[in-house]
């Protein structure tokens, strides 16, 4: 549910994720084989086409994740993988990077570097959700 404080910090991830794919993590020149000559380039995640399916399937799971409020096991651990997959994606930015001859990582990146904060945020609450559950039940 909504009122839930881990619900806030998935909906936060898939609305950064989301952004992610407007705004650009890096910026730098690159060399164009057909004319030779350095163009700027603004990286998002909708250029590098594994990193645009990435950052949909972060945004959609943490959707997903969101409504799994009654199974706070399963919750927790697609919390964690999409935290896995989202710090890969941050990897294959930072690879990506590597093919521009020069390239600076823009302000809007932190949007990017936001996301497994969050996630790391809601894994926490949903753990002290389960923890809460588990004494509710030994009073009883």
């Amino acid at each position: 549910m909504l009122q839930r404080i881990q619900s806030i910090w998935l909906l936060l991830a898939a609305t950064m994720s989301a952004l992610s794919l407007k705004f650009s993590f890096f910026s730098g020149n690159k060399l164009n084989p057909e004319t030779n000559v350095k163009e700027w380039i603004e990286y998002t995640a909708a250029q590098g086409s594994f990193n645009a399916i990435l950052t949909i399937a972060i945004c959609v799971a943490t959707l997903v994740c969101i409504f799994m409020y009654k199974d706070r096991k399963r919750q927790l651990l697609i919390n964690i993988s999409i935290l896995v997959v989202a710090l890969l994606n941050i990897v294959l930015y930072f690879n990506a990077s590597k093919t521009f001859t020069e390239s600076n990582t823009d302000l809007t990146a932190l949007i990017s570097l936001s996301i497994p904060v969050l996630l790391i945020l809601s894994a926490i609450g949903i753990y002290k959700d389960e923890q809460l559950v588990k004494k509710a039940d030994r009073l009883r």
